[in-house]
């Protein structure tokens, strides 16, 4: 009998991982969809899906619950989903192609260069045209700002894990000073609605924004792990992916292009939420090992719960009220990252 090799012992454990992750996701759900001010009682929520399915049951809701589950309750926890699945795949992308765990779509200015194309959106009056056009600013300002932080970070053919942290720095400094700005000049209605994207919250969310991330997160997810082959090359150095037949430069392009979509398309929603792309994909790729299409997907899969999770909480916590769900990651993310930089300096010899 042949034994399995590594390579099947990795995609088992994969399945096995993404299997856990999809029960929990489920799992956090439908604790989510009954759980808050709504009322609504498991067996109502139960009733109200199959009914959407066309199964005939004893526990279908009244009216106004069945409503407020598919008006208020329901998008809420899709958006939350697809926006946790695209920030973590945008995570797990970025720190392939700089090629350390420590990128982060909120921690090199990403997030921060989308609120303020969104800002600017907002108080132009562009929001008029429709949700498109913040979304298209909001993509224009991420873009804009992983360009620079690429640029910047870049030095003699490699990445400078300082360098990078420096310029995100500088850009989320920049990005801020750029919102607070937009505050200064805009008017109460644009002013209230900067804030809601600088707190971060799923709070009103509907179909038809979440149908906008839906779509990019899972064509963005489809993307990554086509390319996953390639950042498992680029992972064993520029030079050696360069003789097996990687154009890094052009990867590198078009990564970026992807991360700025996912990211655009998530903040121009839901607002800031940060820390959720460095969370995820380290931990997964401390569970799977660095293969990149299974760290992807079950990345996503990860991303979705950890969202889910943080809205249900930011309902919760607090009696008769809503915490951001940005301050939450934050609040979670804040000192993950700080043991990440600790290690990464321990491994480089520069603490003790």
């Amino acid at each position: 009998m042949a034994v399995p090799g590594p390579v099947s012992a990795n995609r088992s454990r994969a399945v096995l991982v993404g299997i856990i992750l999809a029960a929990l996701l489920l799992a956090a759900i439908l604790l989510s969809a009954f759980l808050g001010q709504l009322g609504a009682t498991p067996s109502e929520v139960v009733g109200s899906l199959l009914r959407a399915l066309g199964i005939q049951n004893p526990w279908v809701p009244d009216d106004v619950i069945d409503r407020g589950l598919w008006v208020i309750r329901f998008p809420r926890i899709v958006m939350g989903m697809v926006v946790g699945a695209a920030l973590a795949v945008a995570g797990a992308v970025m720190q392939a192609i700089f090629g350390n765990p420590l990128a982060e779509p909120g921690v090199v200015g990403v997030s921060a260069g989308a609120a303020l194309g969104a800002s600017i959106a907002i108080v132009a009056g562009l929001a008029a045209f429709g949700d498109w056009t913040i979304a298209a600013m909001a993509f224009g300002g991420a873009l804009l700002a992983t360009l620079l932080v690429y640029g910047i970070a870049r030095s003699n053919g490699r990445t400078e894990v300082v360098t990078l942290l420096l310029t995100g720095i500088a850009v989320n400094a920049f990005a801020g000073a750029g919102v607070a700005l937009t505050l200064f000049v805009a008017d109460a209605a644009s002013r209230e609605q900067i804030v809601f994207w600088q707190l971060g919250s799923l709070s009103g969310s509907q179909w038809r924004e979440v149908l906008i991330v839906f779509v990019v997160a899972v064509v963005g997810t489809v993307l990554a792990t086509t390319l996953g082959r390639r950042y498992d090359l680029l992972a064993l150095g520029e030079r050696n992916a360069r003789h097996l037949g990687v154009d890094v430069e052009r990867l590198r392009i078009w990564s970026i292009v992807l991360v700025a979509v996912l990211t655009g398309a998530a903040v121009a929603f839901v607002g800031i939420i940060a820390f959720v792309g460095l969370i995820v994909p380290h931990i997964v790729r401390m569970v799977l090992g660095p293969s990149h299409r299974a760290l992807i997907v079950t990345s996503a899969f990860g991303g979705a719960l950890l969202l889910v999770i943080a809205d249900l909480l930011a309902r919760t916590l607090v009696p008769g009220g809503e915490l951001p769900i940005g301050l939450l990651t934050s609040l979670v993310g804040g000192p993950f990252f700080l043991v990440l930089l600790w290690q990464q300096r321990r491994r480089s010899g520069g603490w003790a």
